[in-house]
């Protein structure tokens, strides 16, 4: 029992808050509303809960001689189960980095006859002019026709989920009433210099105020002299003459290994000259014997064509003696009317 009312407890204040932000975005929307914060801390011996509210306009959230923020600290404190609630104001710096600004704007946009996209391209333009990493803009709702749609714009870097969203991202949410229904204005900025977790940054050892890393040298009074009898001698001189010959068997067998690779290397190449080789043998071959070809098949096209040209001398030849004969036939038919045709006459 004792953890369900803890757990209860905690759903009543978040709940309680909650209902306090709708409140204060609902009066200091004028006022360009950036957010509320939170913090419990003690005041004399007395605890209280501090809402800071951020502002654009901050002259417009106190009111003269702070008539507006004393109100809004007296409704609080009525209407609301708050322990001990203090307001304060506080003003924005850039105005163009609060999520919850710029979705203000844009909805506002909208409802005064903005298009969408227009409104969406704009906002996107001033956030990433002023310095942000990424943004993101959601528009849910009748954007277009009376169907439900949604239309999303983004640029630069962005995050969706898990600890570097929640880390880096900033979410305003906003509300467009419009004739043919509402439409939510969703922005998620990511915030001008965060640092992802994968961007890392080496500096030098002065940079970061180290001392630089000093390698000691070697003198001769780090070397120390040890006098050795015969048999630790020897046995020094042996353990040498071992270590010398395992080095000279080492460096005998990679040579060896060396000799056998080149050796292999150079059967390669001389297998690979020699099918080059071969290779250009076959091709001059085969360049050989269709020039042959080709020589043959010209040949046999002179001699088609001589053969041609004297069957056509022949033709003229004989076409040339028949008109000949003709003509001489023509001669003598005409030789004989004229005789037939003087006889005739005489007689």
């Amino acid at each position: 029992m004792v953890n369900k009312s803890q757990i209860r407890k905690f759903v009543d204040i978040n709940v309680e808050r909650q209902l306090v932000r709708e409140y204060l975005l609902k009066e200091t929307e004028r006022a360009g509303f950036g957010g509320l914060h939170f913090e419990r801390a003690f005041e004399g011996t007395s605890m209280c809960t501090k809402i800071t509210l951020k502002a654009e306009r901050v002259g417009m959230v106190i009111g003269r001689k702070g008539k507006i923020i004393n109100e809004l600290q007296r409704r609080i404190r009525e209407d609301f189960n708050l322990e001990n609630p203090k307001l304060q104001v506080e003003e924005i710096g850039d105005p163009s980095l609060n999520a919850q600004v710029m979705a203000s704007k844009l909805a506002s946009a909208l409802e005064r006859g903005w298009y969408f996209r227009r409104a969406g391209h704009s906002t996107v333009l001033n956030i990433m002019e002023s310095g942000a990493r990424g943004v993101l803009i959601v528009l849910n709702g009748k954007v277009t026709g009376g169907r439900h749609r949604t239309q999303k714009f983004t640029a630069g870097h962005i995050k969706y989920c898990g600890e570097t969203a929640l880390e880096h991202m900033e979410i305003g949410f906003a509300t467009a009433v419009k004739k043919l229904g509402t439409i939510g204005c969703t922005v998620a900025i990511m915030r001008a210099g965060a640092k992802l977790p994968h961007e890392i940054e080496l500096r030098a050892r002065h940079e970061v105020g180290l001392e630089p890393i000093v390698i000691p040298a070697i003198t001769s009074k780090d070397i120390v002299e040890e006098e050795l009898d015969e048999e630790q001698a020897d046995a020094v001189l042996e353990r040498l003459e071992e270590v010398a010959s395992e080095a000279e068997f080492t460096d005998s067998t990679e040579d060896t290994d060396a000799v056998d690779v080149s050796e292999s290397e150079t059967e390669e190449v001389a297998e690979e000259a020699d099918a080059e080789v071969e290779a250009e043998a076959e091709v001059e071959a085969e360049v050989e014997a269709e020039a042959e070809v080709e020589a043959e098949a010209e040949a046999d096209d002179a001699q088609e064509s001589e053969s041609a040209a004297e069957e056509a001398v022949e033709e003229t030849e004989a076409e040339a003696e028949s008109e000949e004969a003709a003509e001489a036939e023509v001669e003598s038919d005409a030789a004989e009317s004229s005789d037939d045709a003087e006889q005739e006459d005489e007689s």
